[in-house]
């Protein structure tokens, strides 16, 4: 073979092998970027969970509460934290699972408060107006990192899924990632009635 021929192979496989190094490592950097986002979803989510011991033994205080309510409120924070998803296998399944089961939480807690109207002097005290203040806060922070993750993978999927990239892609096994979805019915403002 010529030189000439000899040095356009060579320079073609390098140009192939630095392209497929840089496609990896951009994918590395993009999925990394994902599980740090997840884990911040992860770590909302666990400040509301952890503050939910205290809200109960504050609303435990106040005489004839419903028992029912509570002890729905420890299985839905049970149920909550017992879901573990694995960040390098995000798929729409584990999501769902997920949400699910913190969507149970919210509205185990949105039952507890409202339940809490019928208490007065409980909405009175400072610790329950304290704890109140910190799980709406709380619930905020978790959808800007619910945001912050959903963008972060969209960022991830497109890389994936454009050209040339997704061959590499595919070669070195960088599957979509799943976002946070609305709940059904999410759409339907809710009714109130007075």
């Amino acid at each position: 073979m010529r030189p000439v021929v000899i040095l356009g192979l060579v320079t073609v496989g390098l140009i192939i092998a630095l392209s497929g190094g840089c496609s990896y490592n951009g994918f590395v950097n993009k999925d990394t970027a994902v599980e740090q986002a997840w884990g911040n979803v992860q770590s909302a989510y666990q400040r509301r969970a952890d503050l939910v011991p205290n809200l109960v033994e504050t609303v435990k205080g106040a005489a004839n509460f419903e028992q029912s309510t509570l002890t729905g409120v420890a299985e839905a924070r049970a149920k909550a934290t017992s879901i573990q998803v694995d960040p390098t296998n995000l798929t729409p399944e584990k999501m769902a699972e997920f949400q699910q089961a913190q969507t149970g939480l919210s509205q185990a807690i949105g039952r507890l408060l409202m339940v809490t109207e019928n208490y007065p002097e409980l909405r009175a005290t400072e610790s329950f107006k304290e704890l109140q203040a910190q799980l709406e806060g709380t619930e905020n922070r978790i959808k800007v990192e619910r945001d912050k993750f959903n963008a972060t993978v969209a960022e991830y999927n497109n890389a994936v899924r454009r050209f040339p990239a997704n061959f590499w892609a595919g070669i070195f096994g960088f599957d979509r990632k799943a976002p946070f979805e609305a709940d059904q019915g999410a759409q339907n403002a809710p009714k109130v009635q007075f």
